[in-house]
């Protein structure tokens, strides 16, 4: 049982990370669930998955190549990215790359808080606060730009909620949830050996069958 919870929405209006990532937990299915940042620190208050990768340590922008490859090897296997703003900021290439690629079973999930929360909650390039005009980057934009047919934006917990399943749509899937700032300071912290726990989920995916077989 998660120790998270559905909480109520932010004074700000926007959804809490904890909520969002909580929804997903409950809508994975046999999903391969690949964990970024702040996204993997939250995500660590779950119960474990055999077919997590809370993907500490990392350099920020890996999560969604590393993601792409592991859906290129196993094309019957739905793999999720949840990523951050700030580090899909870090690789905006992954995203042309990826289109490209075209994979399925491919979902890309992108937090945007506007900040880099993991490295003190700074603000990222692509908020208002950063931009001329206060106008803030549309993710959306970017996807939509470099080839998703895919997309979609979520701001509201009660629509995440309804709207989930489109995280099962045929991929490349690009997928915003607009989140407020952690009320807590997020720490990038390592589950275990990086090394181990890779061959863990390899195993894993190697033992699971190949429905189209």
């Amino acid at each position: 049982m998660a120790k998270g919870a559905f909480g109520a929405m932010s004074e700000t209006g926007q959804m809490k990370l904890p909520e969002v990532l909580e929804i997903i937990r409950c809508h994975r299915e046999d999903a391969v669930v690949v964990t970024t940042m702040g996204s993997a620190c939250e995500w660590q208050q779950f119960e474990p998955h055999p077919k997590d990768l809370v993907y500490i340590p990392s350099s920020m922008g890996q999560g969604p190549p590393l993601g792409l490859g592991i859906a290129l090897a196993q094309p019957a296997q739905r793999v999720i990215v949840v990523n951050g703003d700030g580090c899909l900021l870090m690789n905006l290439g992954t995203l042309v790359t990826i289109s490209a690629q075209a994979p399925k079973n491919f979902t890309l999930i992108n937090i945007e808080n506007g900040l880099y929360e993991v490295t003190g909650g700074q603000a990222t390039a692509a908020a208002a606060a950063k931009r001329k005009g206060q106008t803030p980057v549309v993710f959306t934009e970017l996807a939509r730009g470099s080839g998703f047919g895919e997309i979609h934006e979520f701001e509201n917990i009660e629509t995440w909620r309804d709207g989930v399943g489109v995280m099962h749509h045929e991929g490349p899937v690009f997928i915003n949830l607009k989140v407020a700032p952690s009320a807590e300071k997020l720490r990038a912290r390592s589950p275990g050996p990086a090394l181990q726990r890779a061959q863990k989920l390899r195993e894993t995916l190697c033992r699971t069958p190949d429905p189209s077989v």
